[in-house]
């Protein structure tokens, strides 16, 4: 998919119009954001956006998160076992520690 963010209100104003007008594009609006389907016209649409707005619209291409081929089998583990967790105000680190589940620095810094 093809993220949209536009950061000036006449941006806002054209995303929105062209979001309304192409409705079969448009996966999902989020006010001054929307996510566009990743086809041709898609890229057509963000890049009237960009050419007409400069700057003021930030085009990103998106990919789905499958938790199960994305993250490791200990990460989806630790988080179904922290939400299953007998004190919900409990956090997260005392929670891992002395278990084996990983502990937040580690986590922050493996990339996926």
């Amino acid at each position: 998919m093809l993220l949209v963010v536009t950061y000036s209100r006449r941006a806002r104003e054209t995303l929105r119009n062209a979001c309304r007008a192409h409705e079969e594009t448009v996966v999902r609006q989020f006010g001054r954001a929307a996510l566009l389907r990743e086809t041709e016209y898609g890229a057509f649409l963000a890049c009237r956006l960009r050419e007409r707005h400069a700057a003021d619209v930030q085009v990103e291409r998106t990919e789905p998160f499958n938790e199960f081929a994305d993250a490791p089998d200990a990460v989806r583990e630790a988080a179904a076992a922290y939400e299953a967790r007998e004190s919900p105000s409990t956090p997260y680190d005392r929670f891992a520690a002395g278990t084996d589940h990983p502990n937040s620095d580690a986590m922050r810094e493996r990339e996926l």
